[in-house]
């Protein structure tokens, strides 16, 4: 099989799909790998890394996606690459199609072999290529979130630690799963006083039990949400539904019952975000205000730090593009549950119900095109 790694081009994304260990692998099984021009350069990988690892370089993108039978990428194809998607083409990538009705419409009409990194699903309900930049965004949410509660960003002024005889900032997490576990962490190590919400009791009870002493946990409803708002200086959002367009916990109304210059960080953007307010924003200019409250909604926060979300995110994906190319898409998404979930649309049918219901459109059943 021919696999094409195209250079990122949304705005500051410097991850790439593939590292030269990986190029290696496949083309010890024979497959011929065309990674374009300065793909890996944003990560630390040179040009030089890759040819010494057996991959022909390509400086012409037309070229690379045309022989191209799988296409790997980190990021959901833009606008500009719309035209390049052919017909029988495996595209294996991040694609977030419930927050994007112009992509689902764009990768029906081209007949591609849509495959989502962000669907891919274990038995336990676990999401092995969103994990590790899930872990990435948690952490750096807290991050920026102290970044952000700076009087020069636009925040309250506050530090999100506190000191002797200051009390630390309030961070209200929103939900319990990866994201939020480590939005957590990180928040409640820099001596923020944190609460993890979830309508998850076991989940809860979990968290309540290995999470540090200033992290307190809370059954997440619109009362108990609406109740912490004053006091709250941080919001991180971190709920998922895997492949559908996330709920929105904060509505426009709610933002009048906080403080001027608190700070939302919304992780769940990617699936439209989980503030009523919410709107992509990217790392060159992060962060807008509505109502005297800061807001921050970067798409990919990930790619800010390329080099560590880079390893993590090709760690996991590897082993399946391998079986991807080895035994072909049917064969391996036949051959292996987990990965057939990841399986969005083919052929111009949407076969995963989510991103169907998402916008009105036709279903069909994953099954029937197998």
């Amino acid at each position: 099989m021919i696999i094409g790694v195209p250079k990122e081009i949304k705005k500051h994304e410097n991850r790439v799909a593939l590292l030269p260990g990986g190029v290696k692998a496949l083309d010890q099984d024979g497959h011929t790998v065309m990674i374009q021009k300065g793909a890996g350069a944003g990560s630390g990988f040179s040009d030089e890394r890759y040819i010494e690892a057996g991959a022909k370089l390509e400086d012409d993108v037309d070229n690379l996606w045309e022989q191209a039978e799988m296409i790997m990428k980190v990021k959901e194809p833009l606008p500009d690459e719309y035209d390049r998607m052919g017909d029988g083409q495996i595209i294996f990538t991040y694609f977030h199609f419930a927050a994007d009705e112009q992509l689902t419409k764009a990768v029906v009409d081209s007949n591609c072999i849509a495959i989502a990194y962000e669907t891919v699903e274990k038995s336990d309900g676990s999401l092995p290529l969103l994990i590790p930049m899930s872990e990435v965004a948690g952490r750096m949410a807290s991050q920026e979130g102290a970044k952000y509660l700076e009087k020069a960003e636009g925040g309250r002024g506050v530090l999100l630690g506190g000191i002797p005889g200051v009390a630390p900032a309030n961070v209200m997490v929103l939900g319990g799963g990866i994201v939020g576990v480590n939005a957590a962490k990180i928040a409640a190590g820099m001596g923020a006083h944190t609460t993890i919400m979830d309508i998850n009791m076991s989940r809860l009870r979990y968290l309540d039990d290995v999470m540090p002493r200033n992290v307190d946990t809370m059954f997440s409803s619109e009362a108990n949400i609406r109740r912490m708002l004053p006091d709250v200086d941080l919001i991180i959002g971190a709920v998922l539904k895997p492949g559908a367009k996330a709920p929105h916990l904060i509505t426009r109304e709610m933002l009048k019952n906080m403080r001027a210059g608190t700070v939302m960080v919304d992780v769940a953007i990617d699936q439209g975000g989980c503030f009523e307010t919410s709107k992509a924003t990217t790392h060159d200019d992060p962060v807008y205000i509505i109502d005297d409250v800061v807001h921050y909604c970067v798409a990919n926060m990930p790619g800010a730090v390329p080099y560590t979300s880079t390893l993590g995110l090709t760690n996991v994906t590897l082993p399946y593009a391998i079986d991807l190319a080895n035994k072909g898409w049917k064969k391996a998404l036949n051959d292996d549950e987990e990965l057939k979930k990841g399986l969005n649309i083919t052929g111009g049918d949407i076969v995963y119900e989510d991103v169907a219901d998402a916008f009105g459109m036709p279903y069909k059943p994953v099954d029937t095109v197998l």
